[in-house]
């Protein structure tokens, strides 16, 4: 069995369209989560792994007063050190995949973790989970959504529904359902190749929505940035938090990348 080790829970990683990659690690780590967040809404989820980042960063007591670098910092400029248990108890999560073995996949590791009863899995498309849940909406909806356009798609069906946006899962839609479906002061986060800024941040506006961060990342301090991570919400941001971060230099994680990611992976 194939599975993935975090300091705080562990994600079979086998029968799941998308496994575990970097994009998902660094939106769960990155994203911007506040201490008055108790709805989440992860599109897309795979394995459960950015869902279950977000159930330990949101009620492990402490878990921000242990981060110490800037993108931190800049991040997460008014999170507080502690929650209680009354905020604890109203936590919830709920992670949609269009795929159902990887729903079930997401099923068995929200289960297996230590924030289960928070975690909750759907194998429902984003129109069929905004048909059933037609009143609910959140304070944090996060995707990495598949965007391949172009490439020569897998030869595996599921593995083609993953990465490919022509399956129907695009910022787009995912800008569309935000707009309708965030609170007052709601977020909606996603992670995109970096050439596709320009587009996503348009087609935002015209939801209405409005750039509040965005973190560029690059591999190494050579090359331009690959990704980024971008965050939108309702209210307008005058000059939006904007951030670089470099993975690995001279064959070496980086401080930043590491400091990042220290309270999930094992090795940083």
């Amino acid at each position: 069995m194939s599975v993935f080790r975090f300091k705080r829970f562990e994600v079979v990683n086998e029968r799941s369209a998308m496994k575990v990659n970097t994009d998902g690690v660094l939106l769960g780590a990155a994203m911007t989560i506040r201490p008055e967040d108790r709805t989440f809404l992860d599109v897309g989820t795979g394995t459960g792994i950015i869902a279950l980042m977000v159930a330990q960063r949101a009620m492990e007591d402490g878990f921000f007063s242990r981060a110490q670098n800037d993108i931190r910092r800049n991040a997460r400029y008014d999170e507080g050190n502690s929650r209680n248990n009354a905020q604890r108890d109203n936590l919830h999560i709920d992670a949609i995949d269009i795929d159902g073995i990887s729903a079930e996949e997401a099923a068995a590791n929200f289960r297996n973790s230590p924030w289960g009863p928070a975690l909750h899995a759907h194998h429902m498309s984003l129109d069929e989970f905004g048909e059933a849940e037609p009143d609910r909406m959140y304070d944090l909806i996060f995707s990495n959504p598949p965007y391949f356009d172009c490439s020569l798609q897998a030869p595996q069906e599921r593995r083609n529904a993953a990465r490919h946006t022509s399956t129907g899962l695009s910022y787009r839609e995912l800008l569309e359902f935000s707009a309708l479906r965030l609170t007052l002061h709601g977020r909606f986060a996603i992670v995109l190749p970096a050439d596709q800024e320009a587009a996503l941040t348009r087609y935002a506006r015209m939801c209405s929505l409005h750039l509040q961060r965005i973190l560029r990342i690059r591999t190494v301090p050579r090359k331009a940035p690959s990704r980024i991570i971008a965050e939108f919400s309702r209210e307008r941001r005058l000059q939006p938090l904007d951030d670089t971060l470099t993975i690995q230099n001279e064959g070496k994680y980086t401080e930043e990348y590491l400091s990042l990611t220290h309270e999930f992976y094992l090795f940083a």
